[in-house]
């Protein structure tokens, strides 16, 4: 199986990606839901951290994305990028790992970041872009240590335009990252990789009813092209 399918399936098994109606932030009534929260267990967490550094080993061959350290946004992103970094170096690919807090410390070690020191390509890891806030500030507070964002690496990308429900804008969050500061924005699987799935699975598959609501979905809110 490919291994985006593979992981789409895991997501779908752990209880991550589930369908039906939900609405989003932007007032959409979407037929699908994803929700990295979820994996919450040591195993789901583990799993997931294999899929996130196959995924940056294959960009590092490809000439993608070379990089030095990992950088996990609070809150989610914390527990991606460590587990990432376990993943990695049981690969044998071993590097350090940063995060920041909310609110910086003024005891203590103090400040806002912890872990290895900011430096040389870091990689920003999150469970997927929305607004592109955390990414913004992760990009100043990387650049502001002289470091040098070098990738963003991202569960899903849903490649769906911005804005509201009556008004989607022109392109995605996942997009205007990119464009903004010149990095690639990676992703383990996308939604015409979800399509891509069910598409596999056939009529008679388990979840073969959310299907053509996906598509709409996609045909109504999507943009062109996946993240690589």
């Amino acid at each position: 199986m490919d291994e985006r399918h593979e992981f789409i399936r895991f997501a779908l098994e752990a209880g991550v990606l589930r369908f039906g109606s939900f609405r989003t932030k932007a007032g959409r009534d979407s037929p699908y839901f994803f929700n990295a929260g979820l994996f919450c267990d040591g195993a789901r967490l583990g799993r997931l951290a294999e899929f996130y550094a196959r995924r940056l080993l294959a960009a590092e061959r490809r000439g993608e994305a070379g990089f030095e350290l990992l950088f996990g946004p609070a809150y989610k992103g914390i527990t991606l990028a460590s587990a990432t970094a376990v993943a990695l170096a049981r690969a044998g690919r071993n590097v350090g790992f940063a995060f920041n807090r909310k609110e910086a410390k003024d005891h203590g070690e103090g400040g806002s970041l912890i872990g290895a020191p900011l430096a040389g390509r870091v990689v920003i890891v999150d469970d997927v872009i929305s607004a592109g806030t955390s990414v913004r500030e992760s990009v100043a507070l990387i650049r502001a240590q002289g470091a040098t964002p070098a990738a963003v690496l991202i569960a899903l990308d849903r490649q769906e335009r911005g804005g509201t429900a009556d008004e989607p804008s022109g392109g995605s969050a996942v997009q205007e990252v990119s464009a903004l500061y010149g990095i690639p924005v990676l992703s383990i699987a996308s939604l015409d990789d979800l399509l891509g799935y069910l598409q596999a699975e056939g009529s008679g598959g388990e979840h073969a009813a959310y299907r053509d609501a996906i598509a709409a979905y996609r045909a109504r809110y999507g943009v062109g092209t996946a993240t690589g």
